[in-house]
């Protein structure tokens, strides 16, 4: 016998079907192949496996000691094949026990989870979601290796990887938030007041620059940074508390503005707006759960720009 290198995997099938009718004509029909063509297959089959298979007798075609030896063999490999090649059941979020991993920014995480967490535990309460925060370098090995399921972040900040899947979710724009009775903030404010005023820069590092630093410099201009946090909850409570102020992006700002005596402003800064992405990894593309995942915070951006 030939080895599995040029034996012909299709001959199984076709083995298959005339080991159910026992007939070259009715396995042929059940193959939506001619007569003569099943004939061909069955005579190559007889040359792979160096037996007859089914004999001619008064009683009809009659398979051999040799065929009857593979027909349950051949019908549990066909069968195991077929579950690879189909495709992959639905994502059952009501009766699954996943755990998802997602790296987000703290800005996503603040505006997305309250949105979120309500929908998965609807519709998925066996689930479970852990949120890691990202750092300055995009996770690409843990993507690839699926620790993490999705990275959530402003695109320019995170830089994704080209070959990676992108979808943006939403748009946002920095604000200069200050406490509600501010000497100088009060509805607008110009760029001499703003690089005046003493700020709080969030940076997880506790030093460094930030966007706001860099349109500055390119101006030939500096704020001082007074204070830097290194957790972005601290951040408003401190706002709220001092004359200083800080940049925030708006959607955030008018989420915390609800539990703080804070009001915001437009930046006299001439900043671009900052889309907030979704990126995932080709490998996961089809997946069903990272599907479903996607799915619903696809939905719950869709409540936050209602």
């Amino acid at each position: 016998m030939a080895d599995l290198r040029s034996f012909d995997l299709n001959l199984l099938v076709a083995f298959d079907w005339l080991m159910r009718e026992r007939s070259v004509s009715r396995a042929a029909e059940k193959m939506f192949i001619s007569q003569s063509a099943m004939s061909h297959v069955l005579q190559r089959l007889r040359q792979q496996l160096e037996d007859p298979l089914l004999v001619k007798t008064p009683a009809g075609m009659v398979p051999t000691a040799r065929a009857l030896a593979l027909i349950d063999p051949v019908s549990v490999v066909l069968k195991e094949v077929e579950g690879l090649i189909r495709a992959p059941a639905p994502f059952d979020p009501a009766g699954s026990r996943r755990a998802f991993a997602i790296a987000a920014t703290d800005y996503v995480e603040a505006l997305l989870l309250p949105k979120l967490a309500p929908r998965i535990a609807r519709q998925a309460p066996g689930v479970d979601i852990r949120f890691k925060r990202t750092s300055s370098r995009f996770p690409l090995e843990a993507l690839e290796q699926g620790e993490i399921d999705l990275v959530l972040g402003f695109e320019v900040m995170l830089n994704p990887p080209k070959h990676l899947h992108c979808l943006a979710l939403f748009d946002d724009c920095m604000v200069c938030v200050a406490r509600v009775g501010h000497p100088v903030v009060n509805r607008e404010l110009t760029l001499e007041q703003y690089i005046g005023l003493p700020h709080i820069m969030l940076s997880g590092a506790g030093s460094g620059s930030g966007q706001v630093d860099s349109w500055l410099a390119e101006r030939g201009l500096e704020r001082r940074v007074a204070l830097t946090v290194s957790h972005f909850l601290s951040a408003p409570l401190i706002v709220a508390q001092t004359d200083m102020v800080m940049a925030f992006p708006k959607r955030t700002a008018l989420q915390i503005a609800q539990n703080q005596p804070l009001q915001w402003v437009p930046l006299p800064l001439d900043l671009p707006d900052y889309a907030a992405v979704m990126v995932w990894h080709p490998l996961q593309d089809q997946e069903p759960a990272n599907r479903w995942l996607r799915g619903e915070i696809r939905a719950a951006c869709v409540e936050l720009t209602d």
